[in-house]
């Protein structure tokens, strides 16, 4: 389906912004490193063609244009360590709930706090692997469920614990779906290089200080799994954005 390796959007040195195939240095995976990248023409999710022509980048945004995303769908609970962590008993289905697409945002855009999240305290990271949906699928079986993804990226569920569970009375989309409130990127990995999403180190920093680090092996529900189950009897669409939990 997909012909790029490491799909970014960015804001090119001549003023314009692109799709575009990142190039990396020999022996490096970071996107971050990136300085240029082939011009992708054509439908992301459908036809199209990493071209010869390279442009420079200025900048790498959220890897789907705003017009590119249908639903940004959320897992909640979905790590064993995190579900001890809070105290709570391990779900026996996943624990879905939405945010609005004003919530994405690029991977090094400033995370804007609204003074209505400024209430209280409780404002929190949560690291998690992005799945994005490439095709059209409904009840899809497990086994199946990974040939329609576009590929993956990671993604920050930030959140506000007063207004997630105190204030919003356990309406987690309140507290968790402010402007700017789901970073992704830098860009989207292809699922030809990440054939298994279930063995990929995962973690977050803060001022420098590791504060999250599992494995997505440690799922609750994998990507598979997840994927299959949201898909019953709800068409998933190309350009639905899933964090897959912290």
């Amino acid at each position: 389906m997909a012909s790029f390796t490491r799909l970014i959007r960015f804001l090119a040195r001549d003023g314009r912004t692109y799709y575009g195939d990142a190039i990396l240095p020999q022996g490096v995976s970071d996107i971050r490193a990136a300085k240029q990248a082939r011009l992708i023409v054509g439908d992301i999710f459908g036809t199209h063609t990493v071209t010869d022509q390279v442009a420079d980048i200025r900048l790498l945004l959220s890897p789907l244009a705003p017009e590119d995303v249908r639903t940004v769908r959320c897992l909640g609970l979905n790590y064993e360590q995190h579900a001890h962590e809070s105290g709570m008993p391990i779900p026996k289905f996943p624990v879905l709930f939405y945010k609005p697409v004003t919530s994405l945002s690029g991977p090094t855009d400033p995370i804007p706090i609204s003074r209505l999240a400024q209430e209280g305290e409780g404002l929190d990271y949560e690291c998690e692997l992005v799945a994005v949906i490439g095709k059209r699928c409904t009840d899809v079986s497990e086994d199946k469920a990974l040939d329609y993804v576009l590929g993956y990226a990671v993604g920050n569920d930030v959140s506000h614990r007063d207004w997630q569970i105190k204030r919003g009375g356990g309406q987690w989309s309140l507290g968790k779906g402010f402007d700017g409130w789901a970073p992704f990127g830098p860009g989207i990995v292809s699922k030809s290089l990440i054939e298994d999403p279930q063995t990929l180190k995962i973690s977050t920093k803060l001022n420098g200080k590791t504060v999250q680090e599992s494995s997505t092996a440690d799922m609750i529900f994998s990507v598979k799994k997840t994927i299959a189950f949201l898909s019953q009897g709800t068409t998933l669409l190309p350009g639905d954005v899933i964090f897959t939990g912290t």
